[in-house]
């Protein structure tokens, strides 16, 4: 959390302004105060001007001893708009208020939250709840059945994020793994047992427990589909903030099927901090640059 220097923060003044406003910018102020980083404001219209509320904001939060600046823009769309805006002002983190779209309308268009999650290129937080982090129980998920380097890599900076606000909220760090049904029946040998899957994942896990002290109570091994399992333990914990992982699907697949953490967006009852792998995020910025 440390590498944070710039915050991004979208401010939607038609959703609802002032609880949209205030729960963005509630939670890039509580990083800011731990990391020490600046604020930008920023406002995706091209039609009606919001310079009053953008200098209201700003002066709100410079009075308050916040270093930050404001911007309004557009770019073609919500997502890009934001990307955009990110790689000019070099942000390491952007935060968003997370408004679900209707089922119809997720059924026939990508939702720009998903769009963001695939394309940004860095850390994204979208806020959706007004729970205090405050004392609050933080999970981090991951999928250690995907034991390779890129993933293994991805796993630890999650649970690094994920201790690291933990520290935050000053609550224990929870870290959920889901791992598939067996593929046959008990009775054939050749096929694992459910306990003996566990015990590999729970394998997998060691190396990070240790790093970053994780004991067996505060780690979750379930059998099942992560998009359930996941918003299931982070309401049962009550977590305020849900750390996971996206391999940024993009192109036909990532129409069709998503990914982990676009399909639980709207079914978790926690803000959701979404991470990306250095691979994908090297991809990402190529691609920006390319144009």
């Amino acid at each position: 959390m440390q590498s944070i220097r710039r915050i991004l923060v979208v401010i939607e003044p038609d959703a609802e302004t002032d609880q949209a406003e205030s729960l963005a910018i509630r939670r890039a102020c509580l990083l800011a105060n731990d990391t020490g980083a600046s604020l930008h404001l920023l406002v995706c219209d091209k039609n009606s001007s919001h310079t009053e509320l953008l200098t209201t904001l700003k002066h709100d939060l410079l009075a308050e001893d916040f270093n930050v600046t404001a911007q309004q823009d557009w770019h073609e769309s919500v997502h890009q708009t934001i990307i955009k805006v990110q790689q000019a002002e070099g942000s390491n983190l952007v935060i968003k208020q997370h408004i679900p779209d209707s089922p119809l309308k997720k059924a026939l268009l990508t939702p720009d939250d998903w769009k963001l999650l695939r394309y940004c290129p860095c850390p994204v937080l979208l806020v959706k709840t007004d729970r205090p982090w405050k004392g609050s129980a933080v999970l981090a998920a991951v999928d250690v059945g995907n034991p390779d380097g890129e993933h293994c890599a991805l796993h630890h900076t999650i649970v690094q994020y994920g201790y690291a606000l933990a520290r935050l909220t000053g609550i224990d760090l929870h870290v959920i793994t889901a791992h598939p049904s067996p593929l046959l029946s008990a009775a054939d040998p050749v096929y694992p047992l459910s306990t003996e899957v566990e015990a590999q994942y729970r394998e997998q896990c060691q190396a990070f427990q240790a790093e970053f002290n994780v004991d067996d109570s505060h780690l979750h091994i379930a059998q099942g589909p992560a998009d359930v399992l996941i918003p299931h333990t982070a309401h049962h914990l009550k977590a305020a903030v849900t750390v996971i992982g996206t391999v940024g699907r993009t192109g036909i697949s990532g129409a069709l099927i998503g990914n982990t953490a676009e399909v639980v967006l709207d079914s978790l009852e926690s803000d959701v901090l979404v991470l990306k792998s250095e691979e994908t995020l090297k991809h990402l910025k190529e691609a920006l640059a390319n144009g």
